[in-house]
């Protein structure tokens, strides 16, 4: 078996330059390409989530890991898809209607990315019926709604009820999150899942893939 510890450590630090190379490296030695992603790419984000968790790094090491590891993700779809290995699937993403933060959005967004999901990023203040024209144009599994105000919470339920009017609902996940969310909300309005903080919602998404 190849030795994949450089090449995950890399990730750790956020180094896309070195990890890029290692990659590039093991793929030339005839490691298969779902192999770094199960053995280097995966470990990393989730040891850098561990410490984020625990306090042992912050949001810019955090974030550097995931574009390190999304770097990497622009060698290996690709190779992915010509060995038909099945993708993580594709989420949409937005700040609900009447909501402009989006600090928190931008990091799962790039988290996500860094983990093999496929990302449509709507920004902020953005409608249902932008949310439902994303998830048809896109084929979507996932929508991520967040807020960071407990005045615009409201608007996730809005999206929810619009999913079911347009009849999509029942084919596509959704989780939310933000400062004022919690699991009871999630649970009062519908949504599938609440992702307390950045790594929790990239775990969430990788769970609600596999249902």
């Amino acid at each position: 078996m190849h030795d994949f510890s450089s090449f995950s450590e890399a990730i750790l630090r956020g180094d896309a330059p070195t990890a890029v190379s290692a990659a590039r490296r093991l793929l030339h030695e005839g490691s298969p390409p779902f192999d770094l992603v199960s053995h280097g790419i995966s470990p990393a984000m989730a040891d850098v989530g561990r410490q984020f968790d625990e306090g042992a790094c912050f949001v810019p090491e955090l974030l550097m890991a995931a574009r390190a590891a999304k770097e990497v993700f622009h060698i290996l779809r690709p190779l992915l898809a010509g060995a038909k290995t099945k993708s993580k699937g594709h989420v949409v993403l937005g700040t609900v209607r009447g909501d402009l933060h989006d600090i928190g959005k931008n990091l799962v967004a790039a988290m996500l990315e860094g983990g093999g999901f496929a990302v449509t990023d709507l920004g902020v203040d953005v409608p249902p019926e932008k949310f439902i024209a994303a998830i048809q144009q896109k084929h979507a599994q996932i929508v991520g709604l967040s807020a960071l105000l407990s005045s615009t919470m409201p608007a996730m339920k809005s999206v929810l009820e619009a999913l079911r009017a347009t009849g999509i609902r029942e084919r596509v996940k959704v989780m939310i999150g933000g400062a004022p969310v919690t699991q009871r909300y999630a649970d009062l309005i519908g949504a599938d899942g609440y992702g307390e903080n950045a790594t929790a919602s990239v775990e969430l998404a990788s769970r609600l893939s596999e249902v």
